[in-house]
């Protein structure tokens, strides 16, 4: 077996055992995940777009700018989390 051979051997058993954790975790994430409603992620990323304006609006800019970047965050976790329940019913 020459050097090649065995660095592919090993990085083959790495990549199940990593895939394998990864599922765990995945699997772990999505349990909790199905417990929100998808509405909770709408109302927030609005609550926080709405703490945001109020921020701009008080003067306080920069703050406002730091929430209002939680916005898209929240919404694309909600779309996961719509995701992870349309999977799970088929």
């Amino acid at each position: 077996m020459d050097y090649t051979t065995a660095n592919e051997d090993e990085l083959s058993g790495k990549m199940e055992s990593s895939s394998v954790y990864e599922d765990v975790t995945t699997k772990a994430i999505e349990k909790q995940t199905k417990k929100i409603p998808s509405d909770a992620f709408l109302a927030t990323a609005f609550g926080a777009l709405a703490l945001s304006l109020s921020l701009k609006l008080t003067g306080r800019a920069k703050d406002a700018m730091f929430v209002g970047q939680w916005v898209a965050p929240i919404l694309i976790m909600g779309v996961y989390n719509k995701l992870v329940k349309q999977e799970s019913s088929k």
